[in-house]
């Protein structure tokens, strides 16, 4: 087995396709079926089963994909951490939640390239679940989330604590009124969504258990349909102050723990770390 054997899998796995795959690769189709089948000779396993349309990854072929992400970023970090001893250079794969978007990122990248120029961020919004579960599978380097998250294989350092409150439009009723019509509407981010869930929870702790979901994908369409007197919703007090502040839009603070949600970066429990991503996590 060769680093250029699982360079091969990994093209393979990610397209479905050998034909992709050799032309992603630079080689020729025969070649790829040779390759793939000298690692299978290798872990006496299968590792893809092929279908009538792609080509899909067995449960070892999974694992070994997951190994093999980790061998090219150990590869990678050995190269830099040889070659260029005195610089710190890459790509880092950033994951955040919306209002990280909004809060952070800009300081963020003013921040960090300011200290480290020949690092190139890249970020991706998402919902909790998937970030976690992009970092576990190298797809992420880094991701910022609500806390708790309970995975033995990341680590996680606190960034922020943010007040949350109930976001109502200022035209129209008040929040008690809102709250004894059936349906209470709501304006949600998709299932998966921290704040969906603590808003939920919050209803549920006000006896209420009929309410209608609008979901949408973006802050600024949330606000919208709020400040429009379509439904409530719940948002970090610092969005509302800081970008939001002229909007027709009255928030409400929640006296519990729901009302508090603390922002982490989540990281894999990995040594070594290469240099661009030690940086990042350092900053914090």
């Amino acid at each position: 087995m060769n680093t250029n054997d699982l360079k091969i899998f990994e093209a393979v796995a990610a397209h479905g396709s050998f034909t992709r795959a050799a032309e992603l690769t630079n080689t020729v189709q025969s070649n790829v079926t040779a390759r793939i089948k000298s690692l299978e000779d290798e872990f006496g396993m299968h590792l893809l089963t092929r279908t009538s349309r792609r080509v899909e990854l067995t449960a070892a072929g999974k694992k070994l994909l997951q190994y093999s992400k980790q061998i090219g970023r150990l590869i990678e970090a050995a190269k830099q951490d040889i070659t260029k001893a005195d610089q710190v250079i890459g790509q880092l794969h950033i994951g955040c939640i919306e209002t990280t978007v909004v809060l952070k990122i800009p300081g963020i990248i003013n921040h960090f390239t300011d200290h480290y120029p020949d690092v190139e961020l890249e970020f991706t919004a998402g919902l909790t679940s998937t970030m976690v579960n992009d970092v576990l599978n190298y797809r992420l380097d880094a991701a910022f989330v609500p806390a708790p998250i309970a995975s033995p294989e990341l680590a996680q350092r606190v960034v922020k604590e943010d007040r949350l409150v109930i976001v109502t439009a200022k035209k129209g009723p008040g929040l008690e009124a809102l709250l004894a019509r059936t349906p209470v509407k709501i304006i949600v981010f998709d299932q998966g969504c921290s704040f969906r869930a603590r808003l939920e929870s919050w209803l549920s702790s006000k006896g209420v258990t009929n309410y209608k979901c609008t979901i949408l994908n973006t802050m600024e369409g949330i606000i919208n349909f709020v400040e429009a007197g379509i439904g409530i919703t719940i948002l970090a007090e610092d969005v509302i102050r800081q970008f939001y502040p002229k909007r027709k839009l009255t928030t409400y603070p929640i006296h519990s723990e729901v009302g508090t949600m603390t922002t982490v970066l989540v990281y894999r429990k990995e040594e070594p770390m290469g240099k661009a991503l030690k940086a990042f996590v350092e900053m914090y």
